[in-house]
């Protein structure tokens, strides 16, 4: 993802499976507080599973467990030993262990959330482990930070602005943290929140509910062509068995 960072790994099929949303963003802007955001608001309607990352503790998933905002089962953490974005982009067969864990220990997932561990601006996951992206700045690190850019800035299906309360106290003008972030983006979304006010992120659980909706039509209508492709198939396989039937008990010719 990104001009510098190229992604590896195909997407993965969506057909039978959970949509997993990826949640990145620099250390301390408030990745977990999402996470536990976005449970609260989700997890009455949806069947969710979490997976964490840190590099040598359990620290994300133990305070989600404690938060008591999903059945603690359903949270997995994953020690990555290296920098966080080795594991969401890199080298994701951890990550994708963790996911069929899950999902194979409850079923059919609606929604399974990864979060990366604290990383820089250009931290972002490969499609072949994320099928969407929130990238969260907080407003303590400055209003500049926005146009500094990186992929996960300016590549992430949402943008998420944490901590608005606090920018008052820090100066940070959140107008011009609109505008820039806007102009680096193209045109993808970008909210601001603050989850210290707002427990459920409501504008952001109303963001993935709505690429719920999509996800499921998409998935819908890959299992409908793959339907259809396996009927064509099937009717092209019993023609050609005709054929063969006819042709291997056709009348003997005689030659006098």
């Amino acid at each position: 993802m990104g001009a510098h960072h190229d992604d590896h790994h195909d997407a993965a099929d969506p057909r039978g499976r959970a949509l997993r949303l990826g949640i990145g963003g620099p250390v301390g802007s408030g990745k977990t507080a999402l996470v536990a955001a976005l449970c609260r608001s989700l997890g009455p309607s949806l069947r969710l599973g979490v997976v964490t990352n840190d590099i040598y503790t359990t620290e994300d998933a133990d305070f989600l467990r404690r938060a008591g905002v999903i059945d603690p089962e359903r949270i997995l953490a994953v020690q990555t030993g290296c920098c966080p974005h080795t594991a969401i982009r890199d080298d994701i067969a951890a990550n994708l262990d963790a996911v069929e864990t899950l999902e194979e220990r409850f079923g059919e997932l609606d929604l399974v959330i990864v979060e990366s561990g604290g990383d820089n601006l250009t931290a972002t996951f490969s499609r072949g482990l994320a099928d969407r992206q929130i990238f969260v700045l907080d407003v303590s690190g400055g209003d500049k930070v926005p146009r500094k850019g990186g992929p996960g800035v300016t590549t992430a299906d949402l943008l998420v602005v944490n901590k608005t309360d606090l920018a008052p106290l820090v100066g940070a003008d959140l107008t011009v943290m609109s505008r820039d972030a806007a102009a680096v983006r193209d045109g993808r979304p970008v909210l601001f929140t603050s989850i210290r006010e707002d427990k459920g992120a409501h504008s952001v659980a109303e963001w993935v509910s709505g690429i719920m909706g999509a996800w499921r039509h998409q998935r819908e209508q890959k299992h409908a062509h793959t339907h259809t492709h396996d009927q064509t198939q099937t009717q092209d396989h019993d023609h050609d068995q005709d054929q063969d039937h006819d042709h291997d008990h056709a009348a003997p010719t005689v030659t006098p």
